[in-house]
Parts: structure tokens; sequence; C-alpha cells
């Protein structure tokens, strides 16, 4: 992977872990501002929530992973 690959797969980590943060910070004000009235919103965003974090583990791990090539 080229110097240049590398650092947009850097840029896509941290862009999925932004998307990532914000999800969870929806969950928090559900849970914060909106229970117990609002439980029916808990499904969709608690599965928004792990897709999104899901999609930066992997892409994390493909970063580190490709950072360890690279030291090589």
């Amino acid at each position: 992977m080229t110097e240049d690959e590398l650092k947009a797969l850097d840029k896509e980590v941290k862009k999925l872990k932004r998307i990532a943060t914000e999800w969870a910070g929806q969950m928090h004000d559900l849970v914060e501002d909106k229970l117990p009235a609002g439980y029916k919103e808990i499904p969709s965003i608690a599965q928004s929530t792990y897709d999104a974090c899901q999609a930066w583990a992997e892409a994390n791990a493909k970063l580190i992973a490709a950072q360890k090539a690279a030291q090589e």
C-alpha cells in the first residue's frame, strides 16, 4: 500500500469514528432526554450505532494491518 493510500485509509477511519461517535451521541440523547416515552426509537438507533461502530472497527483493523505491512 502506498503512502497516499495509507493516508486515505487513515482519513476514512477518522471519518467512520466521527460517524460512530455521532450515533453514540444520539443514543445518549435518547437515554437522557426521551426515555421512557421514546422507547420505540431504541432498536433503530441501536442498530445504526452498532453498524457505524462495526464499519469503524473493520476499517481500523485494515489500517492497522496496512501500517504493520508498511513497516516490514
